[in-house]
């Protein structure tokens, strides 16, 4: 476990806690910092895991689960954030399942250049999630006009929207505790 913070672990959880930790056990049993560095607030910690849930990993989503997870590490690489990076661009690259393109859309995020790798739908939500994320104030109708004239629906946009907002609000609360990989399983998906 490493943050900036005290982080509790499972052994000197109360039972509130420890049911709360119960909810947030990845698929490998542990509970990633990501989620722990909430103990000493466990409310927080349940409301996190929901919403991440919610925004990534709920059944009812339309965009494409590897696109989701390169939207994850965009915002990622915009906010210089490695937990999140490390986390969901493991993802990615599992789900993509094409090495040599996974390189080169890696090469793109991290260059900040989407277009380097993405064209048509995918290069308009990562537009949209770079000026979201960048400048949030100068959000128009305009922004939500061009995801639509791509092929966007208003539910996929919604769910965009809201992969964005998710990952710059923990982005923040990576960077702002200081919370890293040590001791976590990274990424989602296991090699069986």
């Amino acid at each position: 476990m490493s943050a900036w913070i005290r982080m509790i672990s499972d052994e000197d959880a109360d039972e509130q806690l420890k049911a709360i930790l119960d909810l947030a056990r990845t698929p490998h049993g542990t509970v990633d910092n990501v989620m722990r560095v909430h103990s000493l607030r466990p409310n927080t910690m349940k409301g996190h895991v929901i919403l991440y849930r919610a925004c990534l990993h709920d059944q009812i989503n339309t965009v494409p689960m590897w696109f989701q997870e390169v939207i994850s590490s965009y915002v990622s690489t915009l906010n210089a954030c490695p937990y999140s990076y490390a986390n969901h661009w493991a993802n990615a690259r599992h789900l993509i399942n094409d090495e040599l393109q996974a390189d080169r859309i890696e090469v793109a995020l991290k260059a900040h250049r989407p277009q380097d790798a993405f064209d048509g739908a995918h290069l308009a939500a990562l537009i949209y999630a770079e000026k979201l994320t960048k400048s949030p104030g100068a959000m128009t109708e305009a922004d939500i006009d061009d995801l639509k004239e791509t092929g966007w629906d208003d539910g996929e946009i919604l769910e965009i929207n809201q992969i964005v907002g998710y990952f710059n609000y923990a982005n923040r609360l990576l960077n702002g505790l200081g919370v890293t990989t040590d001791g976590d399983v990274v990424g989602y998906y296991t090699d069986d």
